[in-house]
């Protein structure tokens, strides 16, 4: 996209509203259902069907439903001013346009490089963890095979179109979400004595299961506190609508449909299965050995659990590395397309694909999954904290970008009425949000098992800050004076 209308803006105020009427380069051929299922691919994987016993067994399982209610609540706020921004700039990996509009370009360079680099964590993860469920059918292949496989795969999809890759995604996460259906049904309905595949009688009725020998919550409040950011992870991906934007047709009726049917999906979904898990499972037993969604389906038998929740599973993570390379790629072309980082990942293909940036992200997957076997206590680990920190810290430059956007636009004589969609509550609703995120950081300093993230969080943020200023600065500064 050679310098499109919303990316020579100077002011935030002078950001359309509706999308310009032509645009050159990246394809706008995505539909309000690709956004949805991108959105849903990127946020149901292994935080949900894996690490979802951690939290039930940190806050028990009242707190783990009301630590997922809170996290709902917290991507609703984040969606909301999500939605206002997408609009307003209409353009593909725009997390960073949008802070660098509204905050200033070192916060958008920082923001970019976070979250591609908590992608490409997880695109490195996604395909260690599937070849390590692939051997449950196939021991005597090797992991590293299984990896070179999947990463060809999910580079096929994305190299393509970005109408194939959402129609893959579209794919991937009905399957998912087929499981969690079949989890919420069956294990609901289980719960209300209703189990007749099951030759156990002894499975608990209702929500016996949340009043443990230790009370509502066994490990007090703080561990709900504790569990923030592994829920907020478990979240991340929700926000892959915004960096879809620029290929999405018609984003200022599409993207606020999609956000709100995206927010609405993930509450039944994932609180749903999370009240099931903890219903059926004891908090001190879930999780420890296998996936929570294997062991109720298997307290309610269903015959070939384990083999069937695999399936899925390795679907999921294949999905969540799938909308990742997307991220990835689409932010590396918007960082090229603001002069901040190599003209060559401006490059498309024929199809509206840039093809190098994909490359390069697909690279860094790759790195990523190298380092988790060569120095998994040393590289892999500083690059897994910030990876978890970077979900965080996008949501708060979101909420704030939204923040110091609307102010801008009111403040050079912008009428709200006028804005195609605006969020509701402003300025409640941002600082409520960026508030949250920031107490959940407050959580992850309690928790000795997640400190980490602030030890090579911040460092890695700072970092971002001082090369933007010695290697881009004066450019910037000149640029925002012409």
């Amino acid at each position: 996209m050679e310098s499109s209308t919303p990316l020579q803006l100077d002011h935030p105020s002078d950001a359309p509203t509706t999308v310009p009427a032509k645009e050159v380069g990246l394809r706008r051929s995505m539909s309000a259902r690709h956004l949805i299922m991108i959105a849903m691919g990127g946020v149901i994987g292994s935080g949900l069907f894996l690490s979802s016993g951690y939290t039930i067994s940190q806050a028990g399982p009242l707190g783990a439903v009301i630590a997922y209610l809170v996290g709902a609540f917290v991507v609703y706020l984040v969606m909301a001013c999500l939605g206002e921004l997408a609009i307003a700039y209409p353009v593909s990996g725009a997390f960073h346009i949008y802070a660098s509009r509204s905050i200033g370009p070192a916060t958008g360079f920082t923001t970019a490089w976070l979250y591609w680099l908590c992608w490409a964590v997880a695109i490195g993860s996604e395909f260690t963890a599937s070849g390590l469920l692939m051997q449950r059918w196939f021991p005597d292949v090797e992991v590293w095979v299984w990896c070179l496989v999947f990463a060809t795969l999910l580079f096929g999809f994305n190299a393509v179109s970005s109408r194939f890759f959402g129609e893959s995604e579209f794919w991937f996460a009905i399957i998912k979400v087929g499981a969690i259906i079949g989890l919420i049904i069956l294990g609901g309905a289980a719960l209300f004595g209703f189990h007749p595949l099951s030759e156990s009688g002894d499975h608990p009725f209702l929500f016996e299961n949340f009043n443990t020998s230790a009370g509502l919550f066994p490990n007090g409040f703080t561990g709900v506190l504790v569990t923030a950011l592994a829920v907020f992870y478990a979240f991340s991906g929700s926000e892959l609508i915004g960096v879809a934007a620029g290929e999405t047709a018609d984003p200022s009726r599409t993207i606020p449909k999609a956000m709100r049917s995206t927010v609405i999906r993930l509450l039944i979904f994932f609180v749903g299965a999370i009240a099931v898990i903890a219903a059926t499972v004891p908090f001190d037993q879930v999780g420890l050995d296998e996936s929570p969604f294997v062991t109720v389906f298997s307290s309610v038998g269903i015959p070939f659990a384990a083999d069937i929740m695999n399936f899925v599973i390795i679907t999921a993570l294949l999905s969540a590395g799938n909308s990742g390379l997307f991220s990835c790629a689409r932010m590396l072309y918007s960082l090229a397309d603001e002069g901040h980082a190599p003209k060559a990942f401006k490059r498309l293909t024929s199809r509206g694909i840039p093809l190098i940036a994909l490359s390069v992200s697909m690279l860094g997957g790759l790195a990523s999954l190298i380092s988790s076997v060569v120095a998994p206590e040393t590289v892999y680990l500083a690059l897994v904290s910030v990876a978890g920190f970077a979900v965080v810290g996008v949501w708060m430059s979101i909420t704030a970008s939204h923040f110091f956007h609307r102010r801008a636009f009111v403040r050079n004589g912008g009428r709200v009425a006028d804005l195609a969609y605006k969020a509701p509550f402003f300025p409640v609703v941002p600082l409520l949000a960026f508030g949250l995120c920031l107490l959940s950081l407050v959580g992850i300093a309690l928790d000795p098992t997640q400190v980490t993230a602030l030890y090579f969080g911040v460092p890695f943020v700072a970092a971002c800050y001082l090369f933007f200023h010695f290697r881009y600065g004066r450019k910037a500064r000149e640029h925002q004076t012409a």
